[in-house]
């Protein structure tokens, strides 16, 4: 991969193996971390807590003074820090080092951060030769130390392609979404359906409460259910959110999730009515429900 402008040299091909670097090793980046312990170019690791960085160090890891040591050596940086500063102060620090030392590198941000701001840290360093993307994963310390999660990768196809496969040591899945930020877009996105069905699910369970069902035996009927339909993302089915044309060979089947979904929702929001539970998640879904799936409301279902 060349570097984005003019300081000389150049960052290991696809296909070989870059040395990597690691700065932030919590709950997320500890595990991550841990499964490059062994890459065969190298891990640097860098966390402010010796706590943090001791049982890397034992697996065979390196550990750096700071964040310059780092990207004194590393071709791919990996950054998993707290926040939006962080993130921006980091990045400054390691730019300004890859910018003299001869060889261009690949910051990749896996923090959730603000939509604009690995865009923002990109056209800053544009010409240092460090190539910032940002590569914020999905599947939480239970993916990361199990290896499958999700990374959702914005940047050059080139930095995506050199980081395939040290991410693939903790994700099963990485995925290219696109010019950088698009990766973090696409992260907030997820965030918004996982957290908004933490919501429903708090709504369901105050209905369920007052049905007098056992809340512990409800939530196994649904782990085990959403893990043999795939949840919400089973439903993810088409290319844009626009209404379906008549022809859409989707139409079929999402006309029967409709009358489905309106049928159940209905009778779910007259339990509610007979309990005195009010169903806020419920009564916005009745009225969206058809029209998220593409699709006008079903006969005697118009949103009010």
């Amino acid at each position: 991969m060349t570097a984005a402008g003019g300081s000389g040299g150049s960052a290991p091909q696809a296909g070989t193996a870059p040395t990597v670097g690691f700065i932030g090793l919590g709950q997320m980046g500890g595990p991550m971390a841990s499964r490059l312990a062994d890459w065969p170019a190298g891990l640097l690791v860098h966390d402010l807590r010796a706590d943090a960085t001791a049982p890397l160090a034992e697996l065979g890891a390196v550990v750096a003074a700071g964040p310059a040591e780092v990207a004194g050596a590393a071709d791919l940086i990996c950054l998993m820090v707290l926040d939006d500063e962080q993130v921006r102060v980091v990045t400054r620090e390691l730019g300004a080092v890859v910018a003299g030392r001869g060889r261009p590198a690949v910051i990749a941000i896996h923090s959730t951060i603000g939509a604009g701001t690995a865009a923002e840290l990109a056209a800053e360093l544009a010409g240092s030769g460090a190539e910032v993307i940002d590569a914020p994963v999905s599947g939480g310390f239970m993916g990361a130390h199990a290896g499958t999660l999700a990374v959702m990768v914005g940047g050059s196809r080139a930095a995506y392609e050199l980081c395939l496969e040290p991410f693939g040591r903790f994700a099963s899945l990485v995925v290219h979404m696109g010019e950088v930020g698009a990766g973090t877009r696409a992260k907030l996105a997820r965030n918004l359906l996982h957290f908004v069905s933490f919501s429903a699910a708090a709504e369901a369970q105050r209905l369920a409460e007052a049905a007098g069902l056992d809340l512990r035996k409800l939530a196994k009927v649904v782990r085990h259910s959403d893990a043999v339909t795939g949840g919400a993302g089973s439903i993810m089915l088409r290319d844009s959110t626009a209404p379906l044309a008549d022809d859409d060979p989707l139409r079929p089947v999402l006309e029967h999730v409709r009358a489905l979904g309106e049928k159940d929702l209905a009778l779910a929001l007259a339990l509610g009515g007979e309990l005195g539970v009010r169903l806020p998640f419920g009564e916005l879904a009745m009225q969206q429900f058809a029209a998220g799936l593409g699709l006008p409301a079903g006969a005697g279902k118009e949103a009010p």
